[in-house]
């Protein structure tokens, strides 16, 4: 759930390393529960602003969560840092954050959960 480079980067990187990926554009928690996020073995999110929509749909789902704060916000969002330590300071469980902007340490943390589920050759 995401848009902007960190979303592009996470797409990008995900895509090289051969897994399905899909990009939704949540605008924030409006329609997040709608999305079809449930079915996914693990969910990237980019946020910004207050830095809550990962608590939320760690809330929806029953795979692990990747949070990426970003910058975007108002007031004193302090480039990033108070959506980093919203995230951090989650009490989701299944939550892990990546610092900011930093898309393609989400995909590249998503891709080893992937291969981590994946069933053994034989």
């Amino acid at each position: 759930l995401a848009a902007g480079p960190s979303a592009r980067a996470n797409w990008t990187a995900s895509g090289q390393f051969n897994y399905t990926n899909r990009l939704y554009a949540a605008g924030g928690y409006t329609g997040v529960e709608s999305r079809p996020i449930r079915q996914a073995d693990v969910v990237v999110v980019v946020a910004g602003m207050e830095g809550a929509l990962p608590s939320v749909v760690a809330g929806l789902v029953d795979s692990p969560v990747v949070a990426v704060p970003t910058s975007v916000g108002y007031g004193a969002s302090f480039h990033g840092l108070a959506a980093l330590l919203a995230m951090l300071n989650s009490c989701a469980s299944g939550v892990g954050v990546m610092n900011i902007y930093n898309g393609f340490g989400a995909a590249h943390l998503a891709c080893l959960i992937l291969k981590g589920r994946q069933a053994p050759s034989v």
